[in-house]
């Protein structure tokens, strides 16, 4: 498997963009992993494949952008997978 490649902050616009398409799926372990509980550091390890005590404030930034737009996608962002009229 390759390695993703993840920005160190999630898009932040109110439109789906092609990172969101690519990140699907991560959106989706992000979201499972908080419901279970999971700690940021270990998402971020395991998701984002940085080591969080040695880049503790860049993890923590990527956890916390990356969860808050797969939240995004959830509330708002999924209608643009459905097409134009789903957002009018």
């Amino acid at each position: 498997m390759t390695a993703r490649h993840f920005a160190d902050r999630a898009p932040d616009t109110p439109r789906l963009t092609a990172y969101d398409e690519d990140h699907l799926a991560d959106y989706i372990r992000l979201l499972d992993a908080d419901d279970e509980g999971v700690d940021w550091p270990e998402i971020a390890a395991h998701i984002f494949g940085i080591d969080p005590a040695a880049e503790p404030e860049r993890a923590r930034t990527m956890h916390e952008s990356h969860l808050a737009r797969a939240r995004w996608m959830t509330e708002i962002g999924y209608a643009w997978l459905l097409g134009p009229r789903a957002t009018e």
